[in-house]
């Protein structure tokens, strides 16, 4: 684990920690690096849906046999 020394802007720390429920700054600054990582993994997501990329929805054999009767 790195220790640096950053000036942050008091009024977005306290905005970011209303908005995350944490109670310390290095639980805030944790919690905000976590959420990037997964607001990327869902756009990546989404984007991989909204463009098929190596999905078989679009064959019709394979989802003939998704069904279930």
């Amino acid at each position: 684990m790195a220790k640096i020394t950053v000036d942050i802007d008091d009024n977005l720390i306290q905005e970011a920690r209303r908005v995350l429920g944490t109670s310390s700054v290095k639980e805030t600054i944790d919690a905000a690096l976590l959420e990037v990582l997964c607001s990327d993994a869902r756009r990546q997501e989404i984007r991989v849906l909204a463009e098929m990329d190596g999905l078989d929805l679009a064959d019709k054999d394979v989802m003939a046999r998704a069904w279930r009767s």
